[in-house]
């Protein structure tokens, strides 16, 4: 099993392992508009991986794990491996109004969530929708290309990483880390995202396993900017 402090970076593109190969996710920019799945809200660079983070299928955790760092390795994945197969029962019908009440116009192809899960319009027909909920993964053997790049050992890059795996980013925060504990001060624009306060958990979770602490901090600075004058 690899170890739940190890943190490395990766760079990867990753295919459906069917007749034709269709590639759903990259790092690398290129290979994404190449393919027509460009997202200009995305950054394309080698992702932080945390092992143990659950984030990947145990059977690419185990590949990068063994993989040799600037080397790069093809695997491929059965489906029953990774998101398993096809469950016909995840394919509802809906009322098409359910969709209006949300101000949402649905059509074939397009990604909905309704309650608490996320999945696709198949079809609209006679004021029905049909959304199959199933991961879109399932039912495919899933092909990666991927190489290791470093292993992040340095304290506070390695914090840093962490907090960019769930906020997308590291940019304006500041990290601590102490022998009990990790003090990390929060970016200015925590105070305006809405899922920050969700997002902390996640981010409190990774730094516990990564440093081996139970206590996490983290501060909030409100500066106006202005200076006090100095008393003669």
């Amino acid at each position: 099993m690899a170890d739940a402090k190890k943190l490395v970076r990766l760079t990867y593109k990753a295919y459906l392992a069917d007749a034709d190969e269709r590639l759903y996710d990259t790092t690398d920019e290129e290979a994404a508009k190449a393919a027509n799945i460009y997202n200009e809200k995305m950054t394309y660079a080698p992702m932080a991986y945390l092992f143990g983070s659950k984030a990947l299928f145990p059977a690419l955790e185990t590949a990068i794990e063994s993989a040799e760092i600037g080397k790069e390795v093809t695997i491929t994945i059965p489906c029953e491996d990774a998101a398993g197969a096809r469950n016909p029962k995840l394919i509802e019908l809906h009322p098409i109004k359910e969709f209006y009440k949300q101000e949402i116009n649905p059509y074939p192809g397009m990604a909905v969530s309704l309650g608490n899960r996320h999945g696709v319009v198949m079809s609209v027909a006679a004021g029905r929708v049909k959304v199959d909920f199933n991961n879109q993964l399932a039912g495919h053997d899933l092909k990666y290309v991927f190489t290791v790049t470093e292993e992040i050992t340095d304290d506070v890059a390695k914090a840093k990483a962490i907090i960019e795996l769930t906020a997308g980013t590291s940019e304006g925060f500041e990290v601590a880390v102490e022998a009990d504990k990790v003090v990390v001060t929060e970016a200015e624009t925590c105070k305006f995202d809405q899922n920050w306060a969700v997002a902390k958990y996640k981010i409190v979770a990774d730094l516990r396993s990564a440093f081996g602490v139970q206590r996490v901090e983290f501060v909030q600075v409100w500066d106006s900017g202005k200076k006090e004058d100095k008393k003669e």
